[in-house]
């Protein structure tokens, strides 16, 4: 199993101000799409609050110490979309493990900062959007090391090319073995 980060930050690491994204980045928007589809995802209960719906077509492990939360799928939900709530990280890895031949090997860790950097140590892959810009924001994308995780591929992106309103690059980073 490989367990991916796949977060937007800006300069200053912020990833989020009041529950919501600080952006409006729509290329980020479709990777983060392209990406997670049809795969797991695991996130903390503010994060997944802060979602329009369910992601269609993906299973949402929401971590929570909240023992009565028990969000429903709404019934137009798209085949392939389920919510399955945990409190731990220890459990939401282990139930990834069990949807692997359903949502296939490759999890992703969605956010938000606390669960990001309670996951960095077991985290393999980081997609990130990097935004030439501060934001103001209460969440920030945990420190980690380039001698742990080595830049792979970066994709720059300028202001005004498709609907974005900030300078930022897609950065792919694998852990260092």
């Amino acid at each position: 199993m490989i367990l991916t980060a796949i977060a937007a930050m800006a300069s200053n690491r912020v990833i989020g101000v009041d529950n919501d994204l600080p952006w409006n980045i729509p290329e980020d928007f479709k990777f983060f799409k392209d990406k997670t589809s049809g795969h797991a995802m695991i996130m903390g209960r503010k994060t997944f609050e802060s979602l329009p719906f369910a992601l269609p077509g993906r299973l949402h492990i929401i971590i929570t110490r909240q023992a009565d939360y028990a969000p429903e799928l709404p019934a137009n939900a798209k085949p392939g979309t389920a919510i399955k709530v945990v409190p731990t990280i220890d459990e939401a890895v282990a139930y990834a493990r069990t949807q692997i031949s359903k949502y296939g090997d490759e999890v992703f860790i969605a956010g938000g900062g606390e669960i990001y950097k309670q996951m960095l140590p077991i985290t393999d892959r980081i997609y990130l959007t990097e935004i030439h810009k501060d934001f103001e924001g209460e969440a920030k994308f945990p420190e980690f090391s380039k001698t742990e995780f080595k830049e792979v591929y970066r994709s720059a992106r300028k202001a005004g090319e498709n609907g974005a309103t900030v300078d930022f690059d897609f950065v792919t980073y694998e852990r260092t073995r």
